[in-house]
Order: structure tokens, then sequence, then C-alpha cells
């Protein structure tokens, strides 16, 4: 069975791309072709385009898919006390 990694990209049409913390500002160039320089550099490591989901006219998440590498898988989070593993919920 295969494993795929995902990364999900922030597209601003106005003039930045955000994706894992890193933020892309527009130099002097079309919008246009400022997202398709982004989205050839993905291309170009393996990424392929997968779905599109529209926040505003201007912005949306692309969310990307390849098949999984070594690299592209995060520490996995550090486990929360299990004081703070659920909420605490007071009654009057």
């Amino acid at each position: 069975m295969s494993q795929w990694a995902y990364k999900v990209v922030y597209i601003d049409y106005r003039g930045h791309i955000s994706c894992e913390g890193v933020k892309t500002m527009m130099t002097n160039e079309r919008h246009s072709t400022f997202v398709r320089r982004y989205m050839d550099t993905l291309g170009r490591e393996g990424w392929e385009l997968v779905g599109i989901q529209p926040l505003t006219s201007i912005t949306a998440y692309y969310i990307f898919k390849r098949p999984a590498q070594e690299s592209d898988f995060a520490e996995p989070a550090p486990e929360q006390p299990a004081e703070q593993a659920s909420p605490t919920i007071e009654t009057a």
C-alpha cells in the first residue's frame, strides 16, 4: 500500500504564498506568473496538485501530494500531560 505525503499551500493572489511557515512574496511580476513559478517548483519536486479549497475570491488553500519520502514526515507532536488531555468543564 502506498503512503502519501501532503503539502498545503496558502495562496493569496495579492502577492504572497505561505507554506509550512515560509512566506514567499511576489517580486515585480504578474500575479499569475508568480503563482505558476511557485507551482512549477513544487512540480519539479514531485508534488502534484490534487485539490483547491477556495477561501475568498483571491485566496485559497492548494493541496498537493506525492509518494512519501522519509524527509516528508514531521516529528510527532509531543504528548500532552494527562491533566491537559481534555478540557475541564465546570458547572455552577
